[in-house]
């Protein structure tokens, strides 16, 4: 289901300046709006964005001609990430922004909310005359989900150096294309893929707003529409491909079957077991059987866990048990299984200073922990950063149902152009 924004014809008009922003949750709405219709996923409901299809490449031109209204100068990076910049970008710049991309099936707010919500937070800043003292850029990071080429936060891995160029030039999507492939088709150049450290030492730090994902706030008895990350969960992403014998469903009696279907199913109860008296995650999202046929036996299955948890020792320990536990149900079936670590994060802590002193900005909103990945958590490891998040009231993500309510978008799009205001001075 798409959420039913209003349809309104807003926007800056550019020519003449910034005008007067119409209230904030109403400029959000506004701004959803407008690319409500891009990329629906029929099939699934909610969303299809992915890095560098169609659908991205319409969100990278409506934010560049959305960012252009405002006077800001916008170029793309090596590494296909957007910077839109409010001054000359140099030292001491303080960026913000988030991801346009999505899951299969994703929500309208998961990304989207914290690009729009700084365009946002510029108008505001505009309608109050507020100069920058430093340069100021919104950025859309490339392939946050990792919905097509399987790495999440891919834009910011690379441009960190988190993944290898190579690497990530040799990522594939489900039809076969390369990274290297896709990224030239979208007009960047795959040889200049990489760590970018001009475009990251120039930065003071990177202020996230994003939607919650999870209900923390809106349990809490104050239901504080905004609150300060602390954290997020060690996580990483195994592929696991079991192989067995392909043969015909009706013929093939029980005794004489090798089908991997058995122990990757197996491996799923065992990710749900594992789980047990931990505060750690694992998840099976996506179970892929070959040839696909209804009336076969695979002849092989690839199974797909997400595993998170406090510590990297904790992550480790908790996809070991699962492995094991595929790997004796695989020879029990007469299969085999092949395990590929495809992507792996350690835990990250904000920068103390600089999450203590938007909290207490802010007026001493509260500070809590996530499990969810965020460009903001890969760029910890080179730049202070901060995440804001906007209280979700169904405590649904990476689904139709992801929501935040106006007047909550509101309180996040005050509170960012506060913080933006406050670094930028």
């Amino acid at each position: 289901m798409i959420p039913a924004f209003r349809r309104l014809n807003g926007g800056l008009e550019g020519a003449q300046g910034p005008v007067q922003p119409p209230e904030c949750g109403e400029r959000v709405s506004m701004l959803l709006a407008e690319i409500a219709d891009v990329g629906t996923d029929r099939f699934r409901g909610g969303y299809a964005r992915h890095g560098f299809d169609r659908a991205d490449l319409q969100l990278r031109a409506w934010f560049t001609e959305q960012a252009e209204r405002r006077g800001l100068a916008v170029y793309t990076d090596r590494n296909g990430n957007l910077w839109a910049w409010w001054g000359e970008p140099g030292p001491g710049a303080v960026a913000t922004g988030s991801h346009l991309d999505s899951v299969p099936g994703g929500g309208a707010f998961d990304g989207p909310l914290g690009v729009v919500s700084a365009l946002a937070a510029v108008d505001v800043l505009r309608a109050r005359d507020f100069v920058p003292a430093r340069p100021i850029a919104v950025v859309v990071f490339a392939e946050e989900e990792g919905g097509r080429f399987g790495v999440p936060c891919l834009g910011s891995r690379l441009a960190t150096g988190a993944i290898g160029p190579d690497t990530a030039r040799g990522l594939r999507d489900p039809d076969g294309v390369s990274l290297a492939e896709a990224a030239r088709a979208a007009g960047l150049n795959p040889a200049h893929l990489g760590r970018d450290d001009a475009a990251l030492s120039g930065l003071r730090c990177f202020v996230e707003l994003h939607v919650e994902q999870g209900r923390q706030l809106d349990l809490l008895p104050e239901r504080t529409p905004v609150a300060v990350a602390t954290s997020i969960l060690a996580h990483g992403r195994w592929r696991l491909t079991f192989r067995g014998q392909g043969n015909h469903a009706g013929t093939t009696a029980v005794a004489d079957r090798r089908d991997p279907m058995i122990p990757a199913s197996s491996t799923v109860l065992a990710a749900r077991r594992a789980l047990a008296g931990t505060d750690a995650r694992a998840t099976v999202g996506r179970l892929v059987p070959t040839p696909g046929g209804t009336n076969v036996i695979p002849s092989s299955v690839d199974v797909w866990l997400d595993a998170r948890a406090p510590s990297t020792p904790d992550t480790r320990k908790l996809v070991d048990e699962i492995v094991a536990a595929a790997r004796e149900a695989s020879a029990a079936e007469g299969c085999a299984v092949e395990v590929r670590e495809e992507s792996y994060g350690d835990a990250v802590t904000f920068d103390a200073a600089l999450r203590d002193e938007l909290a207490g900005l802010l007026g001493g909103v509260p500070a809590l922990p996530t499990g969810a990945g965020h460009d903001a958590g890969i760029l910890a490891a080179r730049v202070p950063t901060a995440m804001l998040f906007v209280r979700n009231p169904t405590g649904v993500s990476h689904a139709p149902e992801e929501h935040a309510e106006p007047d909550d978008c509101a309180a996040g799009v005050a509170a960012l152009a506060s913080v933006l205001e406050h670094l930028a001075s």
